[in-house]
């Protein structure tokens, strides 16, 4: 009997017979093939495996056990490890592991298992999981989700539960870490929803809680309205400018939301009265606190004074960054996070993109001043030697910042939307000129917003800007140019490129960034990461746990040597366009401001020109969130071969048909060696114009690369003799894609395409070739003698 033949037979009547079901249990479900992950994006449209349970059983509306089946024949704990690990990431307490004639039951709290009879009834069931719940927890957890488009993933149900237990079970302090693009709001909207629906509030009196979200930017408080869009009727906006003309707070509702700068500012006249202390201290029993890292909590910190008078309220914290020193006080004051996700977790579920970085360096990433060299304003140090942590802060170089520009849009796709981080709103202003000077000629190129400057004095217009480059319908903005306003709160999906012309000394806003371009998006397989100041670095601290594709290092030389400054001097900078928030020094630490800006010298080069630029490019491979070597990638890859084809006419026969080559790909791929990383390899072994095949080929069994022009000489010279004149000429243009395309034009899917190419209907190439069949045996024919050849 096989599985399913077991399911079908033995173990759903036994589901049944203990109740479970909709129409056994009211409130109970058995959710059959449960996916929870999506599977991670590999290239190409396409996604590696999705993890799957076969049976999950939910119980008013939390998810109890999870039901591992193996055929009839199979020991009945053969699935156990399996399960087990699903239930870790299910946040599940206990599961069965089943051959349909025997059950082996296993509780992950205590690490107990034992064989029974029967399954355990919805309510038996309950009441282990939640034998330790106050009635207030129970009300919260069971209540419904408000289904908008999708009901939660995995992880967001995780820490909505997590965190809905703890606030209703009286905890005054709560943390959850999860990473950018993974919905923080949205899980702060689910946890509202469900305590609002069930009356809980710190009193213990029946009434609905009254909630405060604040953040410090106004587009995060709009986006999170929008996730609250549900509770629509509840929700007030506290406006400092409203409170200004009509003289009072708004305490009319249930669901507030405000930036700090807001709900802390004075009346005047009364400097020491900020608004929110108009409020009486207990009148919301829930602050939820967006990004709350960006504040931090320390004694002297922007949200801590709100927190304080609102003291006997809940504290709910979100953030995207796991804890390290440049972020302690936000974990001393919250404590350890109830539910952390990480970025590293979101790439390998698939829901979030990978990417990819390029380094690149210049030979004019240290500037010694040349008396030949105007300097336009301010002093030069004429014995300084300069370096990047002064460009842009203590010394402008107009030629350096045009070239980097230049190279940044030939490694780009200028017609894919890009945020380019710089040092300050001058810098930025001067990257937006350059590209709009050196923008490539096109209908995108064409549009006079085509790149723009997107930081706080820019105001309203810039606030427009935004919205459009936003919005995934629209293809302009197509590059936007900022400090750090975008380096959080920006929900565009269809980034594609983060490029870094400062330093980014702090991990928390590190990852920040990064997150720009981690959100998901239809046809969108990874984003890039174009780097000109070293913050790759970043992906060797411990505290990293993204897994970039691969790092591409770009040694870009010219006229004068280069070597990385040792120890980066720390200088002033002038304020950026964050807000409330001084410029930053180079290693990322914010710095009190001197009151006035610091004159920056501008110097000229004396011939006026960009210097000449040529490319080396270095490769270096991630794998498993860690960087390593060219070599240690290829060792891996050499241990993992064994499992997908046994020897070398395995692999031969495997690549020679259109249908299992797809497959070993994908193997591949799941494995962490997607094709663009085996493309990658091919500079490494000399075959550049050679075939995925012939990289495999060389790491397995030593072979020498054939270039496809090799290989297609072979062919004609030893098969085309074998073919009439049609099948010879059909056969000729066939070659001719794969020479000049590559294997991926000898897919099946490609074959009509080739056919409309040249016959332009499919009646009139099978009456020169036969029918459809026959062409098609013709096309997987050209292919294993392809291959057979060498």
């Amino acid at each position: 009997m096989n599985e399913a033949t077991t399911r079908r037979e033995l173990i759903n009547p036994m589901l049944k017979n203990s109740k479970w079901g909709r129409n056994e249990t009211i409130g109970s479900e058995i959710i059959d093939e449960y996916e929870f992950t999506d599977g991670r994006l590999i290239g190409a449209g396409q996604r590696g495996k999705r993890k799957k349970a076969d049976y999950v059983l939910a119980y008013k509306n939390q998810k109890l056990a999870i039901v591992e089946a193996k055929a009839e024949g199979k020991e009945i704990t053969d699935g156990l490890e399996q399960v087990k690990n699903y239930a870790a990431t299910l946040n599940v307490r206990f599961v069965y592991s089943t051959n349909g004639r025997g059950i082996y039951f296993f509780d992950m709290k205590t690490g107990r298992g034992e064989f029974i009879e029967g399954y355990h009834t919805p309510d038996d069931l309950f009441v282990k999981t939640f034998d330790d719940i106050s009635h207030p927890q129970y009300e919260a957890l069971v209540e419904p989700y408000e289904i908008i488009k999708h009901r939660p993933r995995y992880y967001q149900e995780n820490a909505i539960n997590s965190a809905v237990r703890a606030i209703a079970g009286g905890d005054d302090r709560v943390l959850l870490t999860l990473a950018t693009g993974t919905g923080k709001t949205t899980i702060a909207f689910q946890i509202a929803w469900k305590l609002f629906q069930s009356k809980w509030n710190r009193r213990g009196d029946e009434r609905r809680p009254r909630i405060l979200f604040i953040a410090d930017r106004n587009i995060l408080i709009e986006q999170a309205m929008g996730d609250f869009e549900p509770m629509e009727s509840e929700i007030v906006r506290v406006n400092g400018e409203a409170i200004r003309k009509k003289g009072k707070i708004p305490a009319n509702g249930n669901i507030f939301f405000s930036i700090y700068q807001a709900i802390a500012g004075k009346p005047a006249g009364q400097p020491d009265k900020p608004y929110f202390m108009d409020y009486p201290s207990d009148f919301f029993d829930l602050v939820i606190i967006d990004e709350c890292h960006r504040g931090g909590a320390g004694n002297e910190s922007s949200w801590r004074e709100v927190l304080d008078h609102f003291s006997s309220a809940t504290h709910l914290g979100l953030t995207a960054t796991p804890k390290r020193d440049d972020n302690v006080d936000t974990y001393e004051y919250f404590g350890e996070p109830l539910y952390t996700y990480s970025l590293k977790q979101g790439i390998e579920d698939g829901f979030l993109t990978p990417f990819k970085v390029k380094r690149v360096t210049t030979t004019m990433d240290r500037y010694v001043f040349n008396p030949t060299d105007y300097v336009e304003s301010g002093e030069v140090d004429e014995t300084r030697e300069y370096t990047l942590s002064d460009f842009n802060r203590k010394i402008y170089l107009p030629e350096r910042e045009e070239r980097l520009v230049q190279i940044m849009l030939e490694q780009i796709d200028p017609n894919q939307k890009t945020i380019v981080f710089c040092n300050d709103e001058k810098h930025a202003a001067m990257v937006r000129d350059y590209v709009n000077k050196h923008k490539p000629a096109g209908t995108l190129g064409d549009d006079r917003n085509y790149c723009v400057r997107v930081t706080a004095t820019e105001g309203k217009i810039g606030d427009e800007h935004l919205e459009d480059f936003r919005d995934n319908e629209k293809q302009v903005p197509t590059i936007v140019t900022t400090s750090r306003k975008l380096s959080t709160g920006v929900d565009a999906r269809n980034v594609r490129y983060i490029v870094l012309m400062r330093g980014v000394g702090s991990m928390v806003e590190f990852k920040q960034i990064v997150g720009r371009g981690t959100r998901l998006y239809d046809g969108k397989d990874y984003f890039t990461i174009v780097d000109f100041y070293g913050n790759d670095a970043k992906f060797e601290d411990p505290a990293w746990d993204g897994e970039p594709q691969e790092v591409e290092k770009k040694e870009v030389e010219m006229n004068v040597d280069v070597t990385y400054p040792e120890t980066p001097e720390v200088i002033l900078g002038t304020v950026g366009d964050g807000v409330n928030q001084p410029e930053p020094t180079y290693d990322g630490s914010p710095i009190e401001s001197a009151g006035e800006k610091t004159e920056k010298t501008v110097v000229r080069f004396a011939d006026g020109k960009n210097r000449e630029i040529k490319y080396t490019v270095d490769t270096k491979f991630y794998m498993d969130g860690k960087p390593v070597s060219p070599q240690e990638f290829l060792e891996k890859l050499f241990g993992e071969l064994p499992a997908l084809f046994t020897n070398e006419d395995d692999l031969r026969k495997q690549w020679s048909d259109p249908r299992t080559r797809e497959a070993l790909l994908l193997g591949l791929a799941e494995r962490g060696f997607e094709e663009e990383k085996l493309q990658a390899l091919k500079d490494l072994i000399d075959a550049k114009d050679s075939d995925v095949y012939d990289v495999l080929r060389y790491i397995a069994y030593a072979r020498e690369a054939i270039a496809r022009s090799e290989r297609v000489d072979l062919v004609r010279e030893y098969y085309l003799e074998q073919l009439d004149d049609n099948e010879r000429d059909f056969v000729r243009f066939v070659l001719g894609v794969y020479e000049r395309e590559g294997e991926k034009e000898l897919s099946l899917e490609k074959l009509r395409g080739i056919i409309d190419l040249k016959y332009h209907t499919l009646r009139d190439a099978e009456q020169k070739l036969g029918s459809a069949q026959e062409i098609v045996k013709d096309y997987l024919d050209l292919q294993r003698k392809l291959y057979e050849v060498g």
